[in-house]
């Protein structure tokens, strides 16, 4: 009864052909071994389907609300610096090393940074934990955890 108001509950509400290009489903963010430590592959097809489209809808992504999901482009307003102001933690996919001005970082969220300034050198670790925040005149800093040091980023995509 519930995945029937479920399904029902999400195909009610749509979705807008923009968020549908920028979401990335669980099966694209997690690892294999995260998913079936999660239980997810013991959902059927329908089942992970609409928990999908629950997540397009109204999911969030390392503290990123979906409403936050054009942080860090430029959204053309004359006023102002043109950027939006949120705040972004994510996870660095892969294993981070640190970071060099060229650099493109990818996030589990599924954004791409680079880094236009700045260098870090770092213990190799998997799951980084990067905060991303806005800084002067529309640049933005990232900053990873356990290290004091930042660097200036543009996001990609």
């Amino acid at each position: 009864m519930r995945r029937v108001l479920l399904v029902t509950l999400v195909l009610a509400l749509g979705v807008t052909t923009a968020l549908a290009a920028e979401f990335s489903s669980l099966e694209e963010r997690m690892s294999a071994a995260e998913f079936r430590a999660a239980g997810l592959d013991k959902l059927s097809e329908p089942e992970l389907a609409s928990l999908n489209e629950w997540l397009r809808v109204r999911g969030t992504s390392q503290g990123q609300t979906l409403g936050d999901s054009r942080a860090g482009f430029r959204d053309n307003t004359f006023f102002g610096t043109g950027e939006s102001s949120s705040t972004i933690e994510a996870v660095v996919r892969g294993e981070f090393r640190g970071w060099a001005r060229g650099q493109v970082l990818t996030l589990e969220n599924g954004q791409q940074w680079e880094v236009t300034d700045g260098s870090l050198v770092a213990q190799p670790t998997a799951g980084m934990r990067v905060t991303i925040e806005p800084a002067f005149m529309g640049s933005w800093l990232m900053k990873a955890d356990g290290y004091n040091a930042s660097a200036r980023v543009k996001r990609l995509r």
